[in-house]
């Protein structure tokens, strides 16, 4: 499964992307393959993203 945002072209939350990176890690045992590695840098990138644009996104409160 793609995790790179960019070529799904779909945006998943940022807890969702944090319980796939624990999932990850919890899976492997800590230790990561080179295939796990760069499945997780990508989900770390992705995540960065979707907290940064979940922080600026303004509440009902701010729009009113």
């Amino acid at each position: 499964m793609p995790t790179d945002v960019s070529r799904r072209g779909s945006v998943r939350s940022a807890a969702d992307l944090n319980n796939r990176i624990r999932t990850l890690m919890l899976g492997a045992g800590g230790y990561l393959r080179p295939q796990e590695r760069a499945e997780y840098e990508q989900l770390v990138t992705a995540w960065a993203h979707a907290d940064a644009a979940e922080r600026h996104r303004p509440t009902y409160a701010e729009a009113a």
